[in-house]
């Protein structure tokens, strides 16, 4: 299936690891410009070289933190070089912390809302204007199946997905008048078998990311809890998985697919 991506601009923030990588790279494969975002520069120009070898039509690193409220504009203006922004891709997100919520620190609730909410409302907020000028645009947002179902010793992060989700629907009501699109594409556990695709900033990086040493206090009936059994052989997903399910969403093939919450699970609800 042709998606006729090819020549199309495209924002994927959290761009230099696991999920976002493997978008960026989808997109590359099929021919678009490429805007990868993310705070590891070495990682993300690691991810700029493939894009190009993959088939990108341009490709280019923009170094950025997220939390930081001034970088949208910023990101959208070491685009404009590349063209009008057609897609973006909130990918963005993780958490502070694990355990139970009642032994949580009021302190870090914040933070787990602005990585995974507030960075998806600030860099939303600076694409739109242009894309509703244009009367055309895709916004894609990385949910997860905990913002369905919870996931056990997660709560603030499950809320945060949650709330992505419910943007999600609310947005593609308020902009499907100015032909634009807006869906979440909701992953259970990915992982890549590429020790390459973990950025120093990746919450998987097998040396500081945060799921290094998980749920530390954790009895063996807790894990046994958070425990997801799918239906495939397989356990959990892997980046292309859950960039082919973004790509479809961002193509003129889903133009009449709005405001959905697209599970890419294994069957784990079932």
């Amino acid at each position: 299936m042709d998606l006729k991506l090819a020549g199309k601009v495209v924002i994927v923030t959290g761009a230099t690891a696991n999920i976002g990588r493997g978008i960026a790279l989808g997109f590359a494969a099929d021919g678009a410009r490429v805007v990868a975002v993310g705070r590891d520069e070495e990682a993300g120009e690691r991810v700029v070289a493939q894009a190009r070898a993959d088939g990108a039509e341009q490709a280019l690193f923009v170094r950025a933190d997220m939390l930081d409220p001034e970088s949208p504009a910023r990101i959208l203006k070491a685009a404009e070089p590349l063209g009008p922004v057609s897609i973006l891709v909130n990918n963005v997100g993780g958490n502070v912390g694990s355990g139970f919520f009642v032994d949580s620190d009021p302190a870090t609730w914040l933070g787990d809302m602005d990585i995974t909410l507030f960075t998806t409302l600030r860099m939303t907020h600076a694409v739109l204007p242009g894309m509703i000028e244009r009367h055309a645009g895709r916004i894609v947002n990385i949910g997860s199946t905990a913002g369905i179902v919870g996931d056990y010793m997660l709560p603030v992060y499950s809320a945060a997905k949650a709330a992505v989700h419910g943007f999600t629907r609310v947005l593609a009501k308020e902009v499907g008048q100015h032909g634009i699109t807006v869906n979440c594409v909701a992953p259970y556990g990915t992982m890549s078998d590429d020790p390459a695709a973990y950025s120093r900033g990746s919450r998987f990086h097998p040396e500081t990311g945060i799921f290094t040493k998980p749920f530390a206090n954790a009895t063996p009936a807790d894990m046994a809890k958070r425990a997801r059994v799918g239906v495939l052989e397989r356990p959990l997903a892997k980046p292309d998985d859950v960039a082919a399910a973004v790509l479809y969403l961002a193509s003129d093939r889903a133009s009449f697919i709005t405001g959905q919450i697209f599970t890419v699970d294994g069957g784990t609800l079932l």
